[in-house]
């Protein structure tokens, strides 16, 4: 069995000793991982014929792709070219989209603070929020692009420097810099992390944040596994707010989710599982 790793090159280089992890948990379950650069692939219509080059040579599809960069066109393309892609096109879709993610698992029933969808340019001249409130680009990730709005002042600016197109605006009574990652394989909760950061609004590990093991309860487990069995996940994570009644509020989900802070509280090997989980599905379509 042979899959692509696909990276853009400047993210692969940031994160090679991951990547070194997953190929290995891949060559310890039979399956040849090669890591591919975003930069070096071209796909389109050749010939009224959909194609996939790979340093200016066509390519041989692989038997399924990991697409560790943010382009849902990309996971549509090799889907089309009979390659099982992970996560598949419809969750990249879904999660590099936070309007489509929000609008998508509320239909589900899980709470959520109160959130407006905007668009720029009709970004309103006053804000549907009392001041302060979360500003995000729809398609923002790790905590990039995500402002604290304290005033009129702030809102205007913000309004003017934002190149983006689509936002949400978001009441922010939680528990400003604290959450919860809960690290999805399949239909597995592998485990959850809760993540503070005193000196920052965004409680993601990457800004400076710590973290520390977290017990879900009986009822957070029952919203989680209402959200697993909507979607087709292959390894996200699913981040909540917590509220000032410490209630879980969902978030979004990182669709290229990260375990750097799963790893700093566990000896769970998140990436053996997903390889297996890689390697079961890719067989059982094999064998249809």
């Amino acid at each position: 069995m042979i899959g692509w790793l696909i990276y853009n090159q400047d993210d692969a280089l940031k994160n090679m000793s991951y990547i070194d992890w997953f190929i290995d948990e891949a060559s310890y379950q039979n399956i040849h991982l090669d890591l591919i650069y975003r930069e070096s692939l071209t796909i389109g219509i050749f010939n009224n014929k959909k194609m996939i080059l790979h340093e200016g040579q066509i390519a041989e599809p692989p038997d399924f792709a990991v697409v560790r960069a943010m382009e849902p066109t990309l996971s549509m393309h090799l889907e089309a070219c009979g390659v099982h892609v992970f996560n598949n096109k419809d969750i990249s879709l879904m999660a590099n989209n936070k309007i489509r993610t929000h609008d998508l698992v509320h239909s589900l029933g899980i709470p959520m603070v109160d959130t407006v969808y905007i668009r720029k340019p009709a970004l309103p001249i006053h804000p549907p929020f009392p001041f302060p409130f979360i500003l995000k680009d729809a398609n923002s990730r790790g905590g990039k692009h995500v402002l604290f709005i304290q005033n009129q002042t702030d809102w205007e600016q913000a309004c003017s420097n934002k190149a983006g197109t689509d936002f949400l605006l978001q009441r922010c009574n939680v528990q400003l810099g604290i959450d919860v990652r809960v690290f999805i394989v399949g239909k597995e909760i592998v485990g959850a992390v809760k993540r503070v950061n005193k000196n920052d609004f965004r409680a993601n590990y990457t800004l400076g944040g710590s973290v520390t093991w977290y017990s879900l309860q009986d009822k957070e487990k029952g919203m989680i596994e209402r959200i697993i069995a909507h979607f087709d996940f292959g390894m996200v994570g699913i981040d909540f707010l917590i509220n000032e009644n410490g209630e879980m509020l969902f978030n979004e989900i990182e669709d290229i989710v990260g375990s750097r802070s799963l790893s700093k509280v566990s000896n769970i090997n998140i990436l053996r599982k997903y390889v297996k989980l890689i390697k079961e599905k890719v067989t059982n379509q094999h064998s249809i």
